[in-house]
């Protein structure tokens, strides 16, 4: 039996765990991200704490596939970032360098993207050959499984999903500087934004009215509830949602459509509505596409990140 590492690097938290290559998730543990100095240290950390788990625990590095890395930003097919604002980094060959940190086979990709490699591997898309992956949370997210294989795109920013523009009209820029991105509408942040404005623009009671910080989870509670200026606004939020994903779906074709992210947690509410709005807008040929919510939560980045070393040297 051979192991390996999967390691999921996020702007607060580095997320490292240590798999069979069965991909039996056999321990995981965390380490601060050190994004001081443009995060040179980042990388050597991840490297020290591999390191010395392998020393704890008496492991011949013979036994060790090697490390696979998510990253949240665009890498392309040789492990190289071309920016990860989130950590500082410009151009960086992420997997060549904790190659040589550690002595061991390193591939590397987009935290999104592996996240729905892990998905794919060990979680709700499990059973199928294509499927794509969107996470709903503070943006959306996004990775594309075709035939088992990951789309990495030419430049690392395959399954980029939510910079699709889906209002052009729109007047606000989008954190990516375009205006009227996919992640601007159907984010947990856009939903929560849609709430605000139709408080905005109508006088009728609700029970989001009041709130000092008004949260997505907020607008799904009150409709669960039956009020109906929430129920208006997941109305168009399901809209939103399902104009994108039938966009998707009519170039990709999947099986099945995975949900993740904080927005997800909300569940049959979710998958009813989105399931609804892609109905509204979708290609005939397409319309037998499976929705479903992502089950690693997580963890869905680590086991992606082992799947990329493993697929590549196991």
């Amino acid at each position: 039996m051979k192991y390996g590492f999967g390691v999921d690097i996020g702007g607060t938290t580095v997320k490292i765990a240590w798999f069979d290559q069965e991909g039996t998730l056999l321990d995981t543990w965390e380490i601060p991200t050190v994004t001081a100095n443009n995060g040179e240290q980042i990388l050597p950390d991840v490297a020290c704490s591999v390191q010395e788990y392998m020393v704890r625990h008496s492991i011949d590095r013979s036994f060790v596939i090697g490390v696979g890395v998510g990253v949240p930003g665009p890498v392309n097919g040789k492990g190289i970032v071309n920016m990860c604002v989130n950590l500082g980094w410009e151009k960086k060959d992420v997997a060549g360098e904790l190659q040589a940190l550690t002595g061991l086979p390193v591939k590397a990709g987009n935290d999104a993207n592996v996240a729905a490699l892990g998905e794919y591997w060990k979680g709700s898309g499990e059973e199928y050959d294509s499927m794509v992956m969107v996470t709903l949370g503070t943006g959306v997210g996004g990775g594309i499984v075709v035939d088992g294989h990951l789309l990495h795109g030419a430049h690392g920013a395959g399954g980029e999903l939510g910079h699709m523009v889906l209002n052009r009209h729109e007047t606000q820029r989008c954190g990516c500087g375009n205006r009227g991105c996919v992640e601007q509408y159907c984010s947990a942040t856009g939903l929560a934004r849609l709430a605000r404005e139709r408080l905005a623009q109508e006088q009728m009671p609700s029970l989001l009215r009041g709130k000092d910080r008004l949260m997505a989870k907020d607008v799904f509670d009150a409709g669960k509830q039956g009020d109906a200026l929430a129920l208006a606004v997941l109305d168009t939020y399901y809209d939103y949602l399902g104009e994108f994903l039938a966009d998707v779906c009519a170039v990709i074709d999947p099986e099945v459509v995975v949900l993740g992210g904080g927005v997800s947690k909300a569940g049959d509410i979710l998958l009813e509505g989105a399931r609804r709005g892609y109905e509204k807008f979708c290609f005939h040929g397409v319309k037998d596409v499976r929705f479903t919510i992502a089950q690693l939560g997580n963890s869905a980045g680590s086991y992606g990140a082992f799947k990329l070393v493993l697929d590549a040297y196991g």
